[in-house]
């Protein structure tokens, strides 16, 4: 297969690795040829992107040939064995080493600005290359990766040779290639478009996301962790409250989030309680105080995006959305209740924000409770029984189904809104 260009390979490259899609991801691109690819695998995945700066060390007088590879962090990876075969001494290593470093710190500062980089400390890091030749770089990486403690590294790229996993050794937990060739020559053949990518290329793909990652939403004294991506051109902003024993990094919701980002719509995927207040089961099931702590980061998103905005609620998340939609002058678009608690809910009448109830024919206790429900409900309401489904929508298409149902009401309920401010 020959690839049109960096950023058909990236696509091909991200429907390899569809199975993280939903897990705690961070893609890390490696500049430049890296970053188009690895662009392409965060946009399908929802995943935050950056780049893991590394520098070859080439031989001197074949600066072509690697013979290593250094990364921030102090990361530095060396084959002696080219460097015997090349005749290169270790003091003439040290020489590249020193030139090398002073342009990787410069790199780092041109390519991120003063944002830092992209925390991958437990995380699932997604290193991606255009392509493995003889793998130091790659390496470099993933050791990089490593050491900033990523729970789980994989390495993914277009093109790599058959022989790949006896290269790497143990350096990545995870190998993912589109094709790997018996015969591997060079990268740039695998490619009916090599250009080389410019620093300015990378940079604009790093600024096109730098609205999306890690927040720390204020809510009266405390910060709650979040994470919140915006497309271009979103219509609204969609804040998830998560049910009880579930947090941010709850797959079925950022499964859920993916989608409703590649229609158009942002997500904030919120823990309503520190660590310390989650270990108070009571706290876990407070609709009040959760209601209490989705009002606060609702006015700290209205404060900086101009977007309407919508929930998603999940078992009791769902009543503390219908609690907190509930609130004079909440002004919420829309609500979407995922297996949810709404009979939990305070003040089911005083809902004005169009609400969809999506429960799983299977799961009779809280569809019950939910018919119940929606009979005090005053606005806009419907309620979707989803066939076979259990309360977790794990059957094979639940989940996706919730998700299209969400999308649908979530973009019929926003487009064309503009809140005040």
């Amino acid at each position: 297969m020959l690839f049109a260009d960096r950023i058909e390979a990236g696509r091909l490259l991200a429907a390899e690795l569809d199975h993280l899609r939903g897990r705690d991801v961070v893609v890390l691109g490696l500049p430049r040829g890296g970053v188009p690819v690895a662009a392409q695998v965060a946009e399908a995945l929802g995943a935050p992107l950056d780049v893991s700066v590394v520098r070859k060390l080439g031989v001197p007088y074949q600066p072509e040939v690697g013979m290593g590879a250094i990364g921030e962090g102090g990361v530095r990876v060396v084959n002696r064995d080219v460097m015997h075969m090349a005749h290169v001494s270790n003091d003439e290593l040290a020489l590249v080493e020193d030139r090398e470093r002073l342009e990787l710190a410069r790199r780092a500062r041109r390519f991120r600005g003063n944002r830092p980089p992209v925390r991958i400390e437990g995380r699932t890091v997604i290193v991606v290359d255009d392509g493995v030749a003889t793998g130091s770089t790659a390496r470099a990486a993933c050791r990089i990766a490593r050491a900033g403690g990523a729970a789980r590294v994989v390495l993914a790229v277009p093109v790599a040779p058959h022989d790949w996993a006896a290269r790497l050794g143990d350096d990545a937990d995870e190998l993912v290639a589109v094709q790997t060739p018996r015969r591997l020559s060079s990268i740039g053949e695998w490619y009916a478009d090599f250009t080389q990518t410019s620093d300015d290329e990378v940079i604009a793909y790093l600024t096109r996301t730098a609205k999306d990652g890690e927040v720390a939403v204020e809510a009266g004294s405390l910060r709650l962790d979040g994470q919140l991506t915006l497309p271009e051109q979103a219509v609204g902003i969609v804040v998830f409250a998560h049910g009880s024993g579930s947090s941010r990094h709850s797959p079925r919701n950022r499964f859920v989030a993916t989608e409703l980002n590649q229609a158009g719509l942002g997500t904030l995927l919120l823990d309503l309680l520190t660590e310390e207040e989650e270990l108070d089961r009571d706290n876990v099931f407070d609709t009040g105080l959760l209601a209490a702590r989705l009002t606060a980061a609702t006015r700290w998103l209205r404060d900086r995006h101009n977007l309407p905005i919508g929930y998603f609620g999940a078992s009791t998340g769902a009543a503390a959305a219908l609690s907190a939609a509930a609130e004079a002058g909440s002004a919420i678009a829309a609500v979407v209740s995922r297996g949810g608690r709404p009979d939990l809910a305070a003040r089911l009448p005083d809902v004005t924000a169009p609400t969809l109830l999506i429960v799983g024919g299977h799961d009779d206790l809280v569809l019950h409770l939910n018919r119940r429900a929606q009979a005090q409900l005053r606005c806009e309401n419907r309620l979707h029984v989803v066939p076979g489904a259990t309360h977790l929508f794990e059957e094979p298409g639940a989940l996706r189904q919730v998700a299209g149902l969400a999308c649908e009401w979530f973009t019929d309920h926003m487009a064309g809104l503009v809140t005040a401010g």
